[in-house]
């Protein structure tokens, strides 16, 4: 998702928060597009405790049994902030974690992100910009408490204390939930004392998700589960080329399938055409989908295809783009060419589908006032807007339900809100034909792999010239890649003299090397889209594996290079220090791995968290056929102050899995003629647990500062440390994933 680097700067910095509303929001969409993100102008100078982010009432219930609910202001997707926010909130609460139940918010301008004032899960942001928050939200709510006892035992509230979910004192005691009413009438204190982190008995604890059993039993429900009264389900055949049009449409052989109701055209999010399917269940709609006969017209549209993008990518690569604005990129690199030793090298990354465990789902309930939105909602504050208009409706009139999402990795955050608008537009068309029921549309794993949004297909160049002590003369880069925010609300400040940010984040940090970078944003008939951890997907695999290279080529440990190259960096403090907690998790340089094996070590950050991996690697089969087996995998992380380690540890965990499968064959996405060739995970290789490595341990340097997130960090650094491995047992550099041998 977002840097949160790069908008931090834009709200803080030269750029002003009202500058960045009006530029941002005004400028591209329209204002009211971010209704929370208004309102959090409207009030930036307001006393503590009056803002809506700060208010108790909206993320705490306490019911008579002292069951406490806490409501996350952001939508969980696996990464478990459900679970994180609410032990931050009890924390300060002093609540009993064994009746803590967890919720998510919605539209309203309270659940906006504090530090952004936007309704926002993405950049890994969540527990970063709402630490303090609910820190807040705890104590407020506590004092509250205490404040409405003393008011009933007529007795001072310094005389009280809170701890587990009971107020006491005096001979006296009570469960919060005996006083939590009178509670919300109270004043929100505008201070409040902060627990000494010290004290903590949650924060930092390995904790359980509070909704672990659930998932694991089958209990959870998500925006795929919804079932309304009444409801009927559709499902959209889509145009074979992006922004395609219905030319001639036969319906009558789908109307005959038992349980179909309804055939609607409909416009698609791209301005193309589609055709709705409406049927009492899942299998109707798909049944009639499969009789359609629909001649399809593709005349007006280009038909990218991913042999010939190649080669113009590759040719772009090889002439100056646009400079990448930041003064670091714009080094004097002159002397590459005349130093003793040098690298020239192309590197290409496919378009990716984000492969979420759970496909799309929306459900609209659409009324004459009123329209009800069930989905997995990542940006609840835009989708409000936008499906506004697309029903007709004024913004209060439209309400969110957030649901939990069965993984999103970016998918769920289109900023044009795609997928839930095509669920209202076959809302309003099944009401136009005087059908109105409420509607669940399915996206099955088809639609979304064939007909989705991607991340961009990439090529870098790189020239390098260095000495026989890995000292870099110069380092001359290009990318090519499309860019993600052109268009999008995001774009005044995500796109900054031409050049998308999200195609350079990584380049380059924590090494200090002279560096001149330049980027071509080709138009591409094909839709993009962040996908987990964005930029540094690609970027911190051509740094990795090319800083790899260079130690190598000068006969330098690995490590050891790269600890030199950090020295006397104190941006790369973090980088050290989680990558010597890998190594000396790993073993590394002090046991002797098995014969067939090679070590493999990559370091990276991403947004504002670092990961180191250790991993061994073997290989398995001959000639082409040959295969990387990923064997063990070391994490050191620093993400500063560890909220919850179990939760880390695990999306570390998932990260590492993730990023291997975009080293396996197949596992890409590739266009001829403009049709996306893959269909499903059949033919869009996934790891098995066959493939996973038998070893995964996860190291976490402790520290006291302010928490970072985790969310996406995992990923970037897994895929080269894996191909420097590769490379030290196959003599051969992957330049290009998946992993192809010779």
């Amino acid at each position: 998702m977002l840097n949160p680097r790069r908008l931090d700067a834009a709200l803080t910095g030269s750029l002003s928060r009202r500058a960045f509303v009006t530029t941002t929001v005004g400028g591209a969409v329209g204002l009211a597009l971010l209704p929370g993100l208004s309102t959090a102008q409207q009030q930036a100078n307001a006393k503590p405790g009056s803002k809506p982010t700060e208010q108790p009432i909206a993320f705490v219930s306490i019911a008579k049994d002292g069951t406490t609910t806490i409501l996350c202001n952001r939508m969980d997707m696996g990464q478990g902030i459900e679970t994180g926010l609410a032990m931050i909130c009890a924390e300060e609460l002093e609540a009993d974690w064994a009746k803590v139940r967890t919720g998510f918010g919605d539209q309203k301008p309270g659940y906006v992100d504090p530090a952004m004032g936007i309704h926002l899960t993405g950049g890994s942001n969540s527990v970063k910009n709402s630490y303090q928050q609910y820190r807040e939200l705890g104590a407020r709510t506590k004092a509250m408490l205490i404040a409405a006892a003393a008011q009933s035992w007529g007795v001072p509230a310094a005389s009280l204390k809170a701890e587990k979910g009971v107020i006491s004192g005096g001979g006296r005691s009570a469960g919060y939930g005996e006083f939590f009413e009178a509670a919300m009438k109270q004043p929100v204190p505008e201070a409040v004392t902060l627990k000494d982190p010290k004290t903590f008995q949650l924060i930092g604890k390995p904790t359980g998700l509070v909704v672990a059993q659930a998932k694991s039993t089958g209990g959870q429900a998500y925006g795929m589960d919804i079932d309304l009264p009444g409801m009927v389900v559709a499902v959209i055949q889509r145009p074979p080329v992006f922004n395609g049009k219905v030319g001639k449409l036969d319906s009558a052989e789908a109307l005959k399938v038992k349980g179909v109701k309804a055939v609607l055209p409909v416009t698609l999010d791209r301005g193309g055409q589609g055709v709705a399917v409406v049927a009492s269940g899942y299998w109707a709609a798909k049944k009639g989908r499969d009789a359609l006969k629909v001649d399809w017209d593709v005349s007006g549209v280009a038909k990218p295809d991913t042999a010939a993008l190649t080669q113009q990518y590759l040719a772009l690569a090889k002439t100056p783009g646009l400079p990448a604005p930041k003064p670091e990129f714009q080094a004097d690199v002159s002397g590459w060419s005349k130093a003793p030793k040098k690298i020239t090298a192309d590197f290409v990354f496919p378009y990716l589908n984000h492969a979420q465990m759970e496909p799309l789902a929306c459900t609209v309930d659409l009324k004459a006032d009123r329209c009800d939105v069930y989905y997995a909602a990542q940006m609840p504050g835009i989708d409000a807007m936008n499906l506004a208009q697309a029903v007709k409706l004024k913004p209060e009139q439209v309400q969110i339900h957030v649901q939990m999402a069965g993984g999103g990795f970016g998918r769920r955050a289109t900023p044009a809100t795609e997928w839930p608008r095509e669920a209202a537009a076959v809302a309003v068309a099944l009401a136009q034909a005087g059908q109105r029921a409420p509607v669940k549309v399915i996206w099955s794993r088809e639609d979304d792999v064939k007909a989705g949004y991607y991340r961009p297909m990439t090529v870098h160049r790189a020239e390098i010239g260095f000495d026989a002590k890995g000292n870099i003369a110069g380092w001359q880069h290009r990318i090519v890649s499309q860019g993600i925010m052109k268009g999008t609300a995001f774009e005044a400040w995500g796109v900054q003299k031409g050049v998308d940010g999200t195609a350079t984040e990584g380049m380059r940090e924590p090494y200090e090397f002279p560096m001149n970078l330049s980027v071509h944003h080709p138009d591409v008939n094909v839709p993009v889209l962040w996908w987990r951890s964005v930029g540094s997907t690609h970027t911190a695999y051509v740094m990795e594996t090319l800083v790899d290279e260079i130690a190598f080529a000068t006969k330098q440990d690995p490590v050891a290079y790269r600890q030199k190259l950090m020295a006397g960096n104190p941006k790369a403090a973090r980088h050290t220090a989680a990558l010597q907690a890998a190594v000396d998790k790993s073993g590394y340089g002090k046991r002797k791995l098995k014969a067939g094996q090679a070590w493999g070590v990559a370091v990276h950050e991403s947004f504002e968290s670092v990961v180191a991996y250790v991993v061994v690697a073997s290989m398995k089969g001959k000639g082409k056929d040959r295969q990387a087996v990923l064997q063990e995998v070391h994490a050191g992380v620093h993400c500063n102050l560890c909220v919850n380690p179990r939760s880390v540890e695990a999306q570390v965990q998932g990260s590492a899995i993730m990023a291997l499968a975009t080293t396996m064959p197949t596992h890409r996405i590739t266009l001829k003629d403009g049709v996306v060739e893959q269909n499903n995970f059949y033919d869009m290789a996934m790891p098995r647990i066959t493939d996973a490595p038998q070893v995964i341990t996860v190291s976490i340097v402790p520290s006291n500062d302010p928490p970072k997130g985790m969310g996406e960090p995992g990923v970037p650094p897994l895929a080269p440390a894996f191909a420097n491995a590769v490379a030290r047992l196959t003599g051969q550099r992957q330049r290009e994933l998946p992993f192809k041998f010779a």
